[in-house]
């Protein structure tokens, strides 16, 4: 099944959003329309990596203030911000508010499908470690209390006889723990290792 590649456009003008409809489907894309922030809001759940289209100047509230909002939570859409009335503050605010890019009406269509296919490209990318990330963390729970406490070590870089010193246990029966471990994980190496750790210290923070 092919992955559908969903651009959300939030802007208040209807014949925008139907030229919108038009080019982004001649190119193979999908476009959902929304004519406030508050709409977009109330019908979609960010449960995952989205790419936005967002104009700056909406009825209530504004498109800044909404990608400022989106960005407070746990998932960040990637978003492209355009106005018809853009100047350098404006393009600043939008990139500080965590726009991707920022784009004048009128744009040039050739470099609107551009940018929005580099924003689904990032938000293909933030997908792939969502999923690796969720991966780790499902394999992390399978591992016993006293795997899990094996593994921090490790993830500290403790050799194994200085683990079996700190935990009480036998260097044999730590290293039997130490490849429990590995092969639990996916591990190809106590690097990976690391990194993986460093990958759920980063979930957990995040939430």
């Amino acid at each position: 099944m092919l992955h559908r590649r969903i651009v959300h456009v939030i802007d208040d003008e209807a014949d925008v959003c139907e030229a919108l409809k038009v080019l982004l489907h001649t190119a193979g894309l999908e476009a959902r329309t929304y004519p406030s922030a508050e709409e977009f809001l109330s019908e979609v759940r960010i449960a995952k990596p989205m790419c936005l289209l967002v104009d700056v100047r909406l009825p209530g509230m504004n498109g800044l203030d909404l990608v400022r909002q989106l960005h407070e939570g746990p998932v960040k859409p990637v978003v492209v911000m355009m106005t018809g009335h853009g100047d350098i503050p404006m393009a600043v605010k939008a990139m500080r508010a965590g726009a991707l890019h920022f784009l004048e009406k009128p744009f040039d269509p050739g470099e609107l499908l551009e940018t929005l296919e580099e924003a689904l490209q990032r938000v293909s990318m933030l997908a792939a470690e969502e999923a690796t990330a969720a991966a780790i963390e499902a394999r992390f729970r399978l591992l016993t209390r006293r795997e899990q406490e094996v593994m921090a070590l490790l993830a500290e870089g403790m050799p194994t006889k200085l683990l079996a010193t700190r935990l009480g246990i036998s260097t044999r029966t730590a290293e039997h723990h130490r490849a429990a471990v590995l092969k639990k994980m996916g591990a190809r190496t106590v690097s990976h290792l690391m990194r993986m750790s460093m990958s759920l210290r980063q979930e957990t923070a995040h939430r």
